[in-house]
């Protein structure tokens, strides 16, 4: 039996980020299983819609038959709860929720409160919900989500070959990469700072990520290289095609993941699949997402601690070969998207609890 479904979207479906990467993956996996899904993806602004998206949100919605099956992005859900309200008692509405809008970093308080109080409505109005990590499913306790309501599906990874690491030659230059979109969240910041403190190291730093959700951080980006004189070693790569990052995975000895925040924090999985350590954060769902064996973990916005873990790194050739022995035993715990997709799929069949 072929089951319909309707995946909506902010924006180009094809963006190269974590939660678009999820999206993708998701209806990839149900297409293998026979669902027919149409993919969405609305003009406008978002996450705090402009008339443009509120109106691209209607016409969605409104072209549904009634008892259509809709799963909404939480991106493009989050701001528009009365349009999701007005459609919601004759479609079977469920939102997927990467991590709240309201937990981004750097908003303004009035900003913060106001997508609180439209993400609390928009997700009362649903059927069901989707989180992508048992932090975001607790997190929703604070918007009023009873947890009957909500199936916890984390993010699978594809079958990666192991990246090329030589645990013999201790002294050679180490390679860093960071992958993530320039915003304030993912603390690009922070690593630059913390790596301008290192510069007596033989290390060189590849960051890949879209410059274009907000300019004004990227331009920050950019400064700070050039203030701190990292420009030979600090590379900006921009988005990167599925080829090229999987190449830059490939020559990696060490990933690096600055966040003060995660949903899930899928791009460690991705790390891990190729058998690569990590440095990251503790920040939200990041710490649970990094086996302790595979890497190090610092508080968010701590410089100093970011320094600390990544001299260690650079420091003591006994800790990398230990911590790339468990990123290669991590590799073989990771869930692929055959098992995500298999558990979407369920949730999405499973009665509507509201």
């Amino acid at each position: 039996m072929s089951h319909h479904l309707t995946f909506i979207l902010a924006g180009d479906p094809d963006q190269l980020t974590g939660g678009y990467l999820y999206d993708a993956r998701i209806v990839a996996a149900l297409r293998h299983r026979n669902w027919n899904v149409q993919v969405i993806g609305l003009e406008g602004r978002f996450p705090e819609p402009d008339a443009i998206a509120a109106e691209a949100m209607e016409q969605a919605l409104a072209k549904q038959p009634n008892g259509a099956r809709v799963v909404i992005d939480g991106l493009a859900m989050g701001g528009l709860p009365e349009v999701i309200a007005r459609h919601a008692k004759r479609l079977e509405l469920t939102a997927l929720v990467h991590h709240p809008l309201a937990d981004e970093t750097d908003l303004e308080q009035a900003q913060r409160t106001r997508f609180i109080l439209s993400e609390t409505r928009a997700l009362t109005a649903v059927d069901r919900i989707i989180a992508t990590s048992v932090f975001t499913a607790r997190r929703l306790a604070d918007f009023n989500v009873e947890a009957e309501r909500i199936a916890v599906i984390e993010p699978g990874v594809e079958q990666a070959p192991l990246a090329e690491l030589d645990d013999s030659n201790i002294s050679a230059s180490q390679h860093l990469l960071c992958v993530a979109t320039l915003i304030p969240r993912k603390g690009q910041d922070f690593l630059i700072d913390a790596l301008a403190r290192l510069s007596e190291y033989d290390w060189r730093c590849d960051l890949i990520g879209s410059p274009d959700r907000d300019p004004r951080f990227a331009e920050k980006v950019v400064h700070l290289i050039r203030e701190h004189g990292l420009e030979d070693r600090i590379r900006l790569l921009g988005e990167q095609s599925e080829e090229a990052l999987g190449q830059a995975y490939h020559n990696a000895d060490l990933f690096v993941l600055p966040s003060l925040y995660e949903g899930y924090g899928m791009v460690i999985s991705e790390a891990l699949a190729r058998g690569l350590p990590v440095i990251t954060t503790t920040g939200g769902a990041l710490a649970h997402t990094l086996p302790d064996t595979a890497g190090l973990s610092v508080p968010p916005r701590d410089t100093e601690a970011l320094t600390q873990a990544l001299k260690r790194w650079l420091d003591e050739p006994e800790l990398r070969k230990q911590l790339r022995q468990g990123a290669r035993q991590a590799r073989e715990t990771l869930t692929d998207w055959h098992t995500a997709g298999d558990a979407f799929a369920k949730a999405l069949l499973r009665g509507a609890t509201s």
